[in-house]
Parts: structure tokens; sequence; C-alpha cells
């Protein structure tokens, strides 16, 4: 059996090897793991577990990560491992995030090469890093983003944002896109529900926002975070950040230990609302309401780019990235 992958961004400690990856600051024992369960201390070494480990694999459409300015229409390979750096109580891929799934070698060069193919078969962007926690799948993801940047392919993470500034800003210039979960603004149910501090997951938005193109998800679940004052604080976050930025309301559903009714879809729009005062894009995601999930212009109000089940179809867009109506800039990337 071949030596695990070392990792990056830890020290040896007295009698333990300190992680430096995320906001945990593991002092990892020997034979033990980090709260990741992926990070290991072996023999005074700390090394992965998952490294070309993987789980879960599909071609997706870029409006599912979700990433909706982004290459709006085109798809991408998606990759995922195991472990995560957070413990939500209502994660909706915990199988994967928990536990220890059967999963498949796929080195880097193999993962570029696949990317590469389904470019020619399937217009691929490149990969999509996601399913579980991207960020303790560090080593993997930084090797095989550099060959995918070498094919000119794209990048893409989709994550909890629970990561220190120094590998984030290690690993950006290697990043095209990604959208960040921010669960909650309040520290205590960032606490209580994910067992992490929320924080950090703003701060990653706010260290990435001008290095990569950022967008940002909030599951509303009802009873937590569906007040006007918690999302009230969000939404005055994100719109200082940048007022541009898309922004994703999702549907809660009952999973994993959370058994909280769905969420109501009246409440959904209620967010929809809310969000809108002070953000210029705004979609509702895992309901289907009309008007929700189509890119309009800010200035005019023409649709940019319609969408039906995920896919992305871009109407109202010049080849200089302006609304073809107004001439506003569009908030599109591709």
């Amino acid at each position: 059996m071949p030596e695990l992958m070392e990792c990056q961004h830890w020290e040896p400690g007295a009698e333990t090897a300190d992680c430096h990856l995320c906001p945990w600051q593991c002092h990892v024992k020997v034979d033990q793991v980090g709260i990741c369960q992926v990070r290991k201390n072996v023999g005074g070494t700390l090394r992965s577990l998952n490294y070309g480990r993987v789980t879960s694999i599909g071609v997706d459409p870029i409006e599912k990560k979700p990433l909706y300015h982004f290459f709006p229409g085109s798809t991408i390979l998606s990759l995922g491992t195991f472990g995560c750096n957070l413990s939500c109580a209502f994660c909706q891929n915990w199988q994967i995030s928990k536990g220890t799934p059967p999963s498949d070698e796929v080195p880097p060069e193999q993962a570029a090469r696949m990317a590469e193919q389904y470019q020619t078969s399937h217009g691929n962007l490149g990969i999509a890093y996601t399913y579980n926690e991207p960020f303790i799948w560090y080593e993997y993801v930084q090797d095989t983003a550099r060959l995918i940047r070498d094919l000119g392919m794209k990048n893409v993470l989709v994550t909890n944002g629970m990561v220190e500034k120094e590998p984030l800003l290690e690993l950006l210039p290697l990043i095209d896109a990604m959208n960040v979960d921010i669960k909650f603004w309040s520290r205590k149910l960032y606490t209580e529900l994910c067992g992490g501090p929320g924080w950090r997951a703003r701060e990653t938005v706010e260290l990435a926002t001008g290095k990569c193109h950022v967008e940002i998800t909030v599951l509303i679940i009802p009873g937590y975070n569906d007040t006007d004052e918690e999302l009230g604080n969000i939404f005055a976050w994100a719109a200082d950040v940048d007022p541009n930025m898309a922004v994703h309301l999702s549907r809660y559903h009952p999973a994993y230990k959370l058994s909280a009714p769905p969420t109501p879809p009246e409440t959904m729009l209620h967010a929809y609302d809310l969000a809108r005062q002070r953000l210029n894009y705004v979609y509702l995601g895992n309901v289907h309401l009309p008007g929700t999930t189509d890119t309009e212009c800010a200035e005019c109000g023409a649709v940019l780019v319609e969408r039906s089940d995920y896919r992305g179809v871009p109407l109202g867009v010049n080849r200089e990235g302006r609304c073809k109506s107004c001439g506003a800039e569009a908030p599109i990337r591709s």
C-alpha cells in the first residue's frame, strides 16, 4: 500500500501534529484524526486519508452548484470525497461527510484527463470540487487544480468556507469561482447546529471576492434562521461585500438529524423580497416559484438569463457582456 500523502499547513507539536488548515486548529495525537476525520497523525506526520479518493462523481449543470453568474448554461465535472470540518444537523450529504463510504482512486492526472474528455463530449467547463467539503481535500484539490488550469479549464469550489486565511490565499490563484454556504448570522446557531465558527465563512467570502467569482447560498430553516433580523443581517453584510453578488436562498427539507418541517413557500418569498431590498440578484432554490431563477437586468428588468430545471439560457447579454436592451453592464462571467 503506498504511503499516504503528507498534508500541508501543519507543524509538529510536543506530542501532536498541529493542523493549521481550518479554524479548529486540531492538535492531533498519533494514530488519531482531526475533526474533519481525514487528516491523521501517522508516526508524527500529518497525512491525508482522502487524497485521490473519490466517492461521488457526475457531470452537472453549473447552475446546480449553484452558480448562476458563471458561464450559465455550461456543464462541469463534479468530484467529491469524504469527511467534513463541520457537523451540520441538517446535512444533505451526511453519508459521505460523516462516514467512510466506498471510494475509487482517481489521481489528479486521471481527473484532468476526464475533464478534458468531457470537454469534447459535453462541453465541460472544468472541475467542481463539491458534494462534501473541498477544503479538507486541500492537497488533492491543489494538485488537480494546477493540471486543470494548465489545460485552460476552470476550477470551482462549493464550500462551507471553513478555512484559515493562509491556505485560502495560497489556493485562490488556482480557483475561478466558488459558492460559499452562509448558514446563519448568529454565532449561537452556527455553534448549536453546525458545531463551528460562522464568522470564518463570511471572512472567506470577503477575502475571495475580487480574486475569483463568488456567490453565496443561504439555506432557510423554519424556526431557526427565517426571522427578519437573522436574514436581514446576512443580506446587509452581503450587500456591503458586493450588491451585485448572486445570493441563492435555498429551501430546507428534513435531513440527517434535523426534523423541522420543510420551509413554507411563503417564507421563501418573504426572504426573497427582503433580500431584494438590498441585493440586485437574488434566487430561490429547491422550490418552484415563477420568476425567482431568471437573471434580470438591474437597470431595465430585461431577462439576461432564462432558467428552467437548472439549465440556463443566456438571452439578453451581448458579446461585450452588456444588456442587449439598455446597454448596462451584466454581472455574468462567460
